[in-house]
């Protein structure tokens, strides 16, 4: 879960030169959106003082799949242009994470054209996603649950090496709305603790399972310990297109979500041939993907 500049690599999405750098229908997915009673901000500061994280060792510097490989060549494999680097991050981070009740937060304020990837779950676990990933060096936000990552730790451990980042989706992907603090405090710290042991490193960010949260939400993740923000999102990927919030358009420092689903979940679709379009999607409309991880103080 990287934070600070993002990290000099070779490979499709670089910080020097030229280079590459979400829900499914609820339908579809069982992982849609709504809101709860209590209003989400998109970028509210919570108070300071946040619970600290524990250490880590950082990820491995990724190589490149294929040594000397040029961005463009590296990209056309996939069918994709370069995308341009992003701007450095700023050093005052627009959104102030963490305190008792962390922020939701639903976009980041930047006029910059940069937007975040967020991927959800788990369930698919598509080999080719991880060359894909190893060639294009896209930064990406895995939002976890436990019943996907226990089926096979190691393949987002692959992923987290190439970069992505670990973030906590619960245990068992319940509608928190439903629970009760005992019960939400079982999901909530049980998947930071889980995931800070299989990974390293504990996460920095949660999103609630449909986007449902409560008050009670914020008070319990506030205390897990490490959980900076809540986060949400503008855009869902759905699988030639996004679901978009408002105007049908990508705007400065929205969050995109996505999943980890495959053919049985996009009627035929690979996991790789959904990110694609994204992507596609992305550099159509002029924007560059940037760490969410970097705007979250």
């Amino acid at each position: 879960m990287a934070h600070g500049t993002v990290q000099k690599r070779r490979g499709v999405y670089a910080s020097v030169g030229v280079g590459l750098a979400g829900v499914l229908l609820l339908a579809l997915t069982g992982c849609g959106g709504g809101s709860d009673g209590t209003s989400s901000v998109k970028a509210t500061e919570a108070p300071s003082g946040g619970t600290s994280t524990a250490a880590a060792k950082p990820a491995p510097a990724a190589k490149p799949d294929t040594p000397g490989a040029d961005p463009a060549t590296l990209a056309a494999k996939w069918n994709l242009k370069p995308f341009a680097a992003p701007p450095a991050p700023p050093a005052d981070k627009p959104i102030k994470g963490g305190g008792p009740k962390p922020p939701v937060v639903e976009k980041i304020p930047t006029q910059e054209k940069i937007v975040f990837i967020t991927i959800d779950d788990g369930a698919e676990k598509d080999p080719k996603f991880l060359d894909m990933m190893r060639d294009l060096r896209i930064p990406v936000g895995m939002f976890l649950n436990d019943t996907y990552v226990r089926q096979d730790p190691e393949y987002f451990r692959k992923l987290q090496d190439l970069g992505a980042t670990v973030q906590n989706h619960t245990l068992s992907h319940p509608d928190l709305k439903t629970l009760g603090a005992d019960a939400q405090k079982h999901q909530i710290c049980g998947q930071q603790d889980r995931l800070g042991e299989l990974y390293g490193k504990r996460p920095t960010l949660f999103r609630p399972p449909y986007g449902n949260w409560n008050a009670t939400t914020q008070t319990v993740a506030g205390g897990c310990g490490g959980i900076g923000a809540i986060v949400k999102w503008q855009e869902s990927m759905q699988i030639n297109d996004m679901q978009y919030a408002g105007e049908k358009k990508l705007h400065p420092g929205d969050i995109i979500l996505a999943h980890f689903r495959g053919p049985s979940e996009l009627k035929g679709t690979t996991m790789t041939e959904m990110f694609g379009n994204m992507l596609r999607k992305i550099q159509a409309q002029g924007f560059t993907i940037a760490r969410l991880e970097d705007y979250i103080g």
